[in-house]
């Protein structure tokens, strides 16, 4: 008697249950993408204890003819592919035609359709069974509904593993918002026992989408996050990236998609944690809602049950692509960017009193000289820079200027470093020319004093700017630090004595193979043997750096991603530490025109909101919020 024996269609579409719907959530999820792909532009959702008791999902798709809609609920059954060259460029949702056929096998199926070309639509049912749905005429406008009820009804072991109606009810609310993020061309309703939990209208502008993402990820995440739009050559990357002071505790605020599907990929994961490297706080977790879009045929979605991972053709090309677009993003955000929405609700209120600027009150710095060479003389400029332990402009010993010599050589000349003269009003000269105008207050104001010798007071257009001195110098100095060894390159050193290490043949054919990355980053390799690497050659700013590990960890993620950053990293943190020694201490009283320089500083160098731990470099107090301490007004 045969021992394999084939499944009954009823228990084959059961086990296909286990992965397609795991709970009310999955079945929403799969409804959903089915109503997307037919092209629907609304989608009304209305739940019932927590899904368990019902599910109904209403669009206004192009719905299903009659003789279809039995076949619709069979197994592998779909309209989406017809031969094996559909399935190398997927431009759809769903493409396995497993999901209806699932659902209907742990719960009571009813579809509903009209394709619009009859009076009437028709509805077919179905019940756990393995048996023909049967279909019957039914009034219905152009769309489809499909109603779940009593979600593994003849499956009671399954159905013991659902949580609480309200767990479950968070579950699907958490798909309808990925899938409202996804399209913003499409309205969305939700419903949970008669009460409207949300109603998002189609968003076609930027400003109604903005004001969707809002909705879904909260305002906060809006008012912190900076728009991007990158695009090159078949890839395009955009969305909004959050500020790195914006952080989270956990990775609860993370929304990627490719071509419209929400995925969870680790290579993007370990792009995005890349390009943050330099500006997150140790432990946090950024936050982003991001879309990438490729050519289908370069990505393949058929690599897991769930469709939640995804295998791109070029792995390194998109790693690369995520990480620079990125890393230059964050890079290029200002204190002037981070002002912007302050900017546009101060602009909305009318000003009943006048102050800062605008009443003279900075007149007593208008003929002082920020004096640039106590960040360091331009070469060729010595007779600018003080002799040692004087103090000008009535300044007590102490500042920047008696921070020794390394960190004037760490704070070359505004216009040395950006390749262009200071402004002369940033030089602190005619400044009455500011005083007529709000707008032509530089982003993070005017120094007005020093508390305790750690923070720097300034007034700008919205008002109170407070800056830890400490974490905004080593901000600049780092940067500037990375700047001369991007533009001199590595320094390196031969080691005397070779180091070996035992790698795996793949590791040691991978080194060969990007033997002019290692090159670049100042390694020498060589290959001893099949499975033997020796480095002859180190950067020595590494030189008591662990050496095998680094190389082990670069190999590693060599195989994994396509690329590596460690080395960079680990560069960047003995920079980080130089410049964190390097820079202006607690208790170092600054004259006014010092602590100007130095705001203006930060508003022309990258990533200056944080300093080399990720944590933030100034604040603002607006004038409302001031006021809302105070209760004026009340």
């Amino acid at each position: 008697m045969s021992k394999i024996k084939l499944l009954s269609p009823r228990l084959a579409n059961q086990i296909a249950a286990g992965e397609v719907v795991e709970r009310p959530a999955s079945v929403i999820k799969e409804v959903l993408e089915n109503s997307l792909d037919a092209g629907s532009t609304r989608l009304d959702v209305d739940i019932e204890n927590g899904g368990i008791k019902l599910m109904r999902v209403r669009d206004n798709g192009g719905g299903i003819e009659k003789d279809d809609l039995p076949l619709a609920l069979s197994r592998h059954a779909t309209s989406k592919i017809y031969q094996l060259d559909d399935l190398e460029a997927v431009a759809t949702l769903g493409f396995r035609g497993e999901a209806l056929a699932s659902i209907s096998s742990v719960s009571r199926l009813t579809v509903t359709s009209n394709t619009g070309e009859e009076s009437n639509g028709w509805c077919a049912t179905a019940e756990g069974r393995d048996m023909q749905a049967e279909v019957a005429p039914a009034a219905h406008p152009q769309g489809t509904t499909v109603e779940v009820r009593d979600l593994f009804f003849n499956t009671p072991a399954r159905r013991k593993f659902l949580r609480t109606e309200k767990t479950e009810f968070n579950r699907i609310e958490d798909n309808i918002k990925k899938l409202a993020l996804s399209r913003f061309d499409v309205s969305f309703n939700l419903r949970h026992n008669g009460r409207v939990i949300h109603s998002w209208r189609a968003a076609h502008s930027q400003v109604e989408q903005e004001r969707r993402v809002a909705q879904v990820c909260g305002p906060a995440f809006m008012e912190n996050a900076v728009h991007i739009d990158i695009e090159r050559g078949d890839l395009k990357l955009w969305g909004w990236v959050a500020l790195p002071t914006f952080s989270r505790s956990q990775a609860d605020l993370q929304h990627f998609y490719v071509n419209g599907r929400a995925i969870k990929d680790r290579l993007v994961t370990h792009a995005v944690r890349q390009a943050y490297q330099d500006v997150l706080f140790h432990g946090r977790h950024p936050a982003f809602v991001l879309y990438l879009e490729l050519n289908p045929a370069t990505v393949d979605v058929n690599v897991h049950p769930t469709k939640h991972e995804v295998r791109f053709r070029d792995s390194r090309m998109v790693h690369d692509f995520l990480f620079r677009s990125l890393h230059h993003a964050l890079a290029e955000v200002r204190p002037k960017d981070q002002l912007q929405s302050a900017s546009h609700e101060m602009a909305l209120q009318p000003t009943t009193q006048v102050s800062g600027v605008a009443a003279g009150e900075f007149k007593q710095q208008e003929h002082m000289s920020f004096r640039p060479s106590l960040f360091g003389a331009a070469q060729g400029d010595q007779s600018q820079m003080p002799a040692s332990g004087a103090a000008t402009h009535g300044q007590a010993a102490g500042g920047f200027a008696h921070n020794g010599p390394g960190v004037q050589e760490q704070m070359p000349a505004y216009q040395q470093l950006y390749g262009r003269p200071a402004p002369a009003a940033y030089a602190g000269a005619n400044l009455s020319e500011l005083e007529q105008s709000n707008a032509d207050i530089p982003p993070l104001g005017y120094a007005i004093a020093q508390l305790k010798g750690i923070y720097i007071l300034a007034e700008n257009a919205q008002g109170l700017i407070i800056v830890d001195t400490h974490a905004a110098h080593e901000r600049i100095t780092y940067e500037r630090m990375k700047l001369a060894v991007a533009e001199q390159g590595i320094q390196t050193q031969p080691l005397l004595v070779p180091e070996t290490i035992a790698v795996s043949q793949k590791e040691a054919d991978y080194a060969e193979q990007h033997d002019e990355v290692f090159r670049s980053l100042g390694f020498e390799l060589q290959r001893a043997g099949p499975e033997s690497l020796l480095i002859r050659q180190v950067p020595v700013i590494l030189n008591r750096a662990n050496i095998e590990q680094l190389v082990r960890d670069v190999l590693s993620d060599l195989v994994e991603y396509g690329s590596s950053k460690r080395i960079d990293n680990h560069i960047n943190e003995i920079l980080g530490t130089m410049a964190c020694h390097g820079s202006v201490r607690a208790n170092r009283k600054l004259t006014l025109p010092e602590m100007n320089a130095l705001l203006r500083d930060m508003e022309a160098t990258e990533r200056s909101g944080q300093c080399n731990h990720g944590r933030p470099t100034w604040t603002l107090q607006t004038l409302d919020e001031l006021d809302k301490l105070f209760l004026r007004g009340q």
